[in-house]
């Protein structure tokens, strides 16, 4: 498989800052932040599926304009892979009419543009010679980890979290992770901050490390616009054995 990093940044601001979203061949989105943007509407087309680890904005804002772009030139739904609560918030909060419409019944509830399908952590998605699979995670509202794999390796995205001891085991459980992205939001002075918004810090990225017992290249993303470069300093600086990299748009990793 080849996962290619549409949007990474913490915010937006300049041509490179597109928020989390990954291209997992031509037809695998993970996460649907701003950076599906860079996608013409050919690449948009050949999208099938759509795996958001939660809520928060930053994360889904594309995917109501994806199926209202693609919708009507579809022969099936765009499936959306997220659990029963993140999909309730998008049902509630963003496909209500007032917001957006509603495209599990548009054009009608047996042909529509959209629908969802509930995920769990550890119960594994299969799409052919692939699997996603949930994983565990903890953020400020329902999120998930996922890990893909391709048959001959593994990739694993935290999706926003804090430490999480569940993640870290749920990690260690799989074999041959060749790539590991995982969020740093905060500078360690924001140590409390990322605590609340339960988001990681250099320290707490390195503790979450330190536990794992494999040996993924480890690759940063979700760096905050304006401090990108102080938190990949703070973070090698005390960076251990896995010596993460910056993840930037526009890389493409194999696995």
């Amino acid at each position: 498989m080849k996962l290619r990093i549409l949007g990474c940044s913490g915010g937006i601001g300049g041509r490179a800052s597109g928020t989390t979203a990954f291209l997992a061949d031509d037809d695998i989105l993970v996460d649907a932040g701003t950076g599906v943007g860079e996608l013409e509407l050919d690449d948009l087309l050949r999208i099938d599926h759509v795996f958001v680890t939660h809520a928060h904005l930053d994360h889904i804002v594309s995917i109501p304009l994806l199926v209202d772009s693609v919708g009507e030139l579809r022969d099936t739904p765009l499936t959306v892979y997220a659990t029963a609560e993140t999909i309730r918030i998008l049902r509630l909060h963003v496909f209500n009419w007032q917001i957006w419409p509603d495209f599990t019944t548009i054009p009608d509830c047996h042909r529509p543009y959209l629908r969802f399908h509930p995920v769990e952590a550890g119960r594994p998605i299969r799409l052919g010679a692939r699997t996603v699979t949930p994983l565990p995670a903890r953020h400020s509202v329902p999120t998930v980890a996922y890990c893909l794999d391709s048959g001959e390796g593994k990739l694993v995205y935290t999706g926003d979290t804090e430490y999480s001891t569940e993640l870290i085991t749920a990690i260690n459980a799989l074999d041959n992770v060749r790539h590991l992205i995982v969020e740093t939001a905060f500078l360690e002075s924001q140590h409390g901050l990322a605590l609340t918004a339960r988001h990681l810090c250099p320290s707490l990225l390195h503790a979450m490390l330190e536990e794992l017992t494999g040996a993924p290249e480890v690759h940063i993303t979700h760096l905050k616009p304006g401090q990108c470069e102080r938190i990949m300093r703070e973070i090698a600086a005390g960076a251990g054995r896995l010596h993460p990299v910056r993840l930037e748009q526009g890389t493409i990793l194999e696995f």
